[in-house]
């Protein structure tokens, strides 16, 4: 058994070893040089390189915030982050070799992008030949990732309200969710697949004294499913629609279409899509004093177009034109044309001014074919 001089000195040896290692400082992580920007005329931005692609350099600072400038004001460009670039004669795909894409911190000048990686020789490529210059991190999960179900939705959710309370008393509320899943969610990237879903409500009742109350109540729903041929810019799509408008004696209009979609347009802030589809609709009126209109079979098609084109500071504009010709009750055609504005201010929130027109060629006797609105109200982006 050892004596008790000797635990002791054990005792005292681990307690001025804990000691020491408590004292040790944490091995110091020296955060990454921050990335700098020289302009032609010599003036710098130092701040962040977030991307930048054939024309443009995204980068962000603390004091004038995130600009694009043109490569052609640049004189030089340094990241200690490794970047990803993609030349313009890359087609990348989700089974792509990823060796053919030089990755590494960036230093631009003299027109030339040059990418160095530890232990590799460094790489270069003239600017003008670069079409993306993306995080090396990002630039991985958007070729390989395959998002779950739950992941990668984008869009917004709408609110507005109007009340008056007087001798006439008015309380109207518009509402709308409007969600996009994109995969990948780069527009550079070829597209696979792409969901939608919308739903838009507007509700209102004017009450007045020994007057009869007016109701207002108009929904929307509808869910469409894209599948892109491979490597092209053509679709496949299926889209289910259900339409509820009082003010036209419409009780339910639920539409099943499948056809093809063409991109016409796919740019970093402009997008076009023109489709065609073969159409089932049902349609089911309000009881009027009119027979024979309470409900009726369609077989017809649906022609639209969807654009989008995103402006500075972040305001975006989008359109959408539908027509919906029946080809069993020719006179049963109907179509939908809807604007609407978002101007961002402030973070997450962004101001929303839209335009819905639906008409109805057959509605029964005394509804009137045309349902316009103008609406107003704050959005807030999910991404």
């Amino acid at each position: 058994m050892a004596s008790s001089r000797t635990i002791w000195v054990y005792v005292l040896v681990l307690a001025c070893c804990l000691k020491l290692v408590a004292q040790t400082p944490p091995p110091s992580t020296t955060p990454p040089a921050p990335d700098v920007l020289v302009f032609a005329n010599g003036e710098r931005l130092i701040g962040t390189l977030v991307r930048a692609n054939g024309s443009l350099v995204t980068f962000k600072s603390d004091s004038v915030g995130e600009v694009n400038v043109d490569w052609s004001k640049i004189q030089e460009l340094r990241s200690s982050l490794p970047f990803a670039v993609v030349g313009k004669d890359v087609k990348l795909g989700r089974r792509s070799d990823l060796s053919q894409v030089p990755r590494g911190t960036i230093e631009v000048a003299n027109k030339t992008v040059t990418l160095t990686e530890p232990g590799k020789p460094p790489a270069t490529m003239p600017v003008d030949q670069a079409a993306h210059i993306i995080d090396q991190a990002k630039f991985e999960r958007d070729i390989t990732h395959n998002p779950r179900f739950l992941e990668a939705w984008t869009g917004g959710i709408t609110a507005g309200a109007s009340l008056v309370y007087a001798t006439q008393q008015s309380r109207v509320f518009t509402g709308a969710v409007n969600l996009i899943r994109a995969i990948p969610a780069e527009n550079w990237l070829a597209a696979r697949n792409r969901t939608l879903v919308n739903f838009a409500a507007a509700s209102g009742l004017v009450e007045q004294p020994h007057t009869p109350s007016v109701k207002t109540e108009i929904l929307h729903a509808d869910v469409e499913r894209d599948e892109y041929f491979r490597g092209k810019q053509v679709f496949f799509f299926a889209l289910a629609a259900f339409d509820h408008n009082f003010s036209q004696g419409l009780n339910l209009q639920q539409s099943y279409a499948g056809g093809l979609g063409w991109t016409a347009i796919k740019e970093s802030n402009t997008m076009l899509d023109l489709k065609a589809s073969i159409a089932y609709t049902r349609q089911q009126f309000q009881q009027t004093l009119q027979p024979g209109t309470s409900s009726q079979d369609l077989i017809g098609s649906i022609f639209s177009e969807a654009f989008s084109r995103k402006f500075g500071r972040g305001i975006l504009f989008v359109e959408q034109i539908a027509v919906t010709p029946s080809w069993n009750v020719p006179h049963a055609w109907s179509a939908a044309g809807n604007a609407a504005l978002n101007i961002p201010v402030y973070k997450r929130l962004s101001f929303t001014t839209s335009l819905l027109d639906t008409f109805i060629n057959n509605p029964p006797f005394p509804f009137r074919k045309n349902s316009f609105q103008l609406t107003t109200g704050l959005t807030y982006s999910l991404r």
